[in-house]
């Protein structure tokens, strides 16, 4: 790992991808309605959620990830193709894995584990691949 070769502005970029995937991906088009029903919330109780947190709390751990998945790409020789590899296996062994395990000791659901695991391996994904492709 040599920080001096990590692009900022790719982590930044990156950071902000998790925004577009999970937009899209919690949105009534895809699995918003799923997300809701499998947690036990209704609209009118999302539209009471504190968003500067959320958000702003999302987008400096989204800042994290990146620059941490940056770490590991931090080398000349990397490419779009290694960064989509290394993104998915972050999201799929690490980040879905602990999510499963920690719902299944809070006994949830299947489509609780699928929704919330399938986003991170698809926001890891984006963000590898910005960051592999943006050297």
């Amino acid at each position: 790992m040599n920080p001096n070769q990590i692009n900022w502005l790719a982590v930044v970029a990156a950071a902000l991808s998790t925004f577009v995937v999970g937009g899209l991906w919690y949105s009534p088009l895809l699995f918003g309605k799923i997300w809701m029903r499998v947690n036990g919330f209704t609209e009118e109780q999302v539209k009471t959620f504190n968003k500067g947190r959320a958000f702003g709390g999302a987008f400096l751990l989204a800042l994290v990830m990146s620059a941490n998945l940056a770490m590991f790409l931090a080398d000349p020789k990397t490419t779009l193709s290694w960064g989509v590899t290394a993104g998915a296996l972050a999201g799929i062994g690490w980040v879905a894995t602990g999510i499963t395990v920690i719902a299944l000791f809070e006994n949830r659901s299947w489509p609780y584990i699928l929704v919330n695991g399938g986003y991170q391996i698809v926001a890891f994904v984006s963000m590898g691949a910005i960051l592999g492709a943006w050297r």
